[in-house]
Formats: structure tokens, C-alpha cells, sequence
């Protein structure tokens, strides 16, 4: 359970979704990703590849999507399974 005062603070400064799905994995590894094609490039928008889910139980599958490109930013980094320990944590895509 997350703490009240780390959820203020987080919520304070836009870093809930960090939190919410930091949460770690079973000790099950992530299952290799799927080979999807990608399709032709769209003006104004980013493929964002499709990964992994954890949804408390096992992995299901997300498909890869389009997403709306934010030109202020310096670049987008998608989201990603990190190995910590034995455990896995889920980092949600972002803006740098």
C-alpha cells in the first residue's frame, strides 16, 4: 500500500502514474515480445511498440499503437520492463 503522504507528494508533482505502476512483478519473467510490424509512418504521431502486461495474475498482451506526438519535448521513451532482483517493475512511457 502506498503511503498517504508519498501519494500527496506524488500527486503534487504528477508522478502517480510512476508510483501506481511501480508496483513490483511475481518472480515470473516477462515473456519475449512479439514480432509486430510496423506499419508506415504517420505525420504527427509515434508507434508506440506493442509489450507485456501484468494484470495481477499473468501477462496479457497490449498491441502496438499510435500516439500523439509532442513536438516540445526533446523525446519519448516507451514503456519498458526494468529487472530489479529477482523482481520485474513496469516503467510507463514518457516525455524527456
Amino acid at each position: 500500500m502506498i503511503d498517504r503522504r508519498v501519494f500527496l507528494a506524488a500527486l503534487l508533482t504528477g508522478s502517480v502514474a510512476t508510483i501506481a505502476s511501480a508496483h513490483a512483478q511475481p518472480y515470473q519473467p516477462v515473456p519475449e515480445l512479439r514480432r509486430e510490424p510496423m506499419p508506415p509512418p504517420r505525420p504527427g504521431f509515434l508507434w508506440e511498440p506493442g509489450h507485456w502486461r501484468w494484470d495481477g495474475r499473468a501477462y496479457f498482451w497490449v498491441r502496438g499503437h499510435w500516439i500523439e506526438a509532442r513536438p516540445h519535448y526533446h523525446r519519448y521513451i516507451p514503456g519498458h520492463w526494468d529487472r530489479r532482483g529477482p523482481n520485474w517493475f513496469w516503467v510507463e512511457p514518457h516525455w524527456e
